[in-house]
């Protein structure tokens, strides 16, 4: 039996204690016992709890507890507890719980007041993320409440929404006007041989629906252009950049120096891909470092120079991992780096990119971009 199953049989067999309901009657219990180990205990505890760690706790839990006493067992997140009072039980201790999202959520409502609790499904499904210091229950609290516009459900769409979606941000926006194609399966992972044909929109947000019931996803089977692309993106708390095409990249530039979304940048070719983050006004935009639309006959083609399947999955992961990074607000995002991966070499180097001061866009003295359509300016670079 993995420890998955063993959590789970031991949350069905004993009683588990909200923190808020602790938090109101703490003092209905006679013994509170720490499961954790020392340097967990030694970095902060629930005062007056008893350090038995879960691997001594049948051999020490008599030195504290009487069989009928009222005993509140809990760990980090609420699993190591669970087989404790399982355990506990199983010895004869008859009033015996588990707390349930453990000292992290705990702590989380002593600081931050109760906030949005989260079920016990959702201690579950994040409990990874809960025992993470700089996520938590607040963070994932944030994450659940959080939005982000996935512009294109191709190559680096792909794994950008399906970790969105596995990290419960609770809002997903898909935009693609295309469909299905056998060729896309060698790298957009949204997508099977039962879609052929089925708008990728819409195939990816089924995808990404059976991951996470959190989520709600949102639908645009439409390109966008600068009629609606303000209205699309407003919506928004963060703008991914997945786009397969340089009409659709100066749009969402130009677009976000109006909303004010940070955009994260990606794009491929070949062996080789890069990642930033376009924060207006605070780093630079996509302008300052391409001022113009290449002409069409310079702009790269993946379908013709070719493009590494697995290349896509890697840089639309950097990009769930700075959007997610925006959300919580921790980390250092890539404003004003520029991340570039070689494949081939294996390799990774950060540029730093500063904000030009003559920028069409976002210069000193430059005037709000116009919102208009590329389309005839360059030609898409298909990833």
């Amino acid at each position: 039996m993995n420890y998955e199953e063993r959590v789970r049989q031991a949350r069905a067999a004993i009683t588990e204690v909200s923190a808020e309901d602790f938090i109101e009657s703490g003092t209905s219990y006679d013994v509170i016992i720490d499961v954790r180990e020392s340097h967990e205990f030694a970095a902060g505890a629930i005062p007056g709890a008893h350090l038995i760690p879960l691997a001594a706790l049948e051999r020490r839990l008599a030195e504290v507890a009487k069989p009928s006493d009222r005993v509140l067992l809990y760990c980090a997140v609420g699993a190591r507890s669970a087989i404790g009072a399982q355990t506990a039980t199983r010895m004869g201790y008859s009033s015996v719980a588990s707390l349930a999202g453990g000292y992290n959520l705990w702590k989380h409502y002593m600081t931050a007041g109760t906030g949005t609790p989260l079920s016990a499904e959702q201690r579950d499904r994040y409990a990874r993320h809960l025992t993470l210091g700089e996520v938590g229950a607040a963070g994932q609290a944030r994450l659940l409440a959080g939005s982000v516009l996935v512009v294109g459900a191709g190559g680096l769409g792909s794994p950008a929404a399906l970790y969105l979606a596995a990290a419960g941000v609770g809002t997903i926006g898909l935009v693609d006007a295309d469909v299905v194609e056998l060729s896309n399966l060698q790298r957009q992972i949204l997508h099977n041989v039962d879609r052929l044909g089925q708008p990728k929109a819409q195939s990816g947000a089924q995808t990404i629906g059976r991951i996470n019931p959190d989520c709600d996803i949102r639908v645009y089977d439409a390109r966008l252009s600068a009629d609606n692309v303000l209205d699309t993106i407003s919506d928004y708390q963060v703008i991914i950049d997945a786009t397969d095409n340089f009409p659709t990249r100066y749009l969402l530039n130009d677009a976000s120096q109006h909303t004010g979304q940070p955009v994260v940048h990606g794009s491929i070719f070949r062996f080789e891909g890069q990642a930033t983050v376009f924060q207006p006004y605070e780093g630079p935009c996509y302008r300052c470092l391409f001022p113009e639309p290449p002409p069409p006959a310079l702009a790269p083609n993946c379908a013709e120079a070719g493009v590494l399947g697995v290349l896509p999955g890697i840089i639309g992961s950097l990009q769930a991992v700075e959007a997610i990074k925006l959300i919580l607000g921790i980390g250092r995002p890539l404003i004003g780096r520029l991340l570039t991966y070689d494949a081939l070499e294996q390799s990774m180097m950060t540029l730093r990119v500063g904000r030009d001061p003559e920028c069409p866009t976002c210069g000193v003295d430059a005037p709000a971009p116009v919102i208009m359509d590329y389309d005839d300016t360059c030609v898409p670079v298909r990833s």
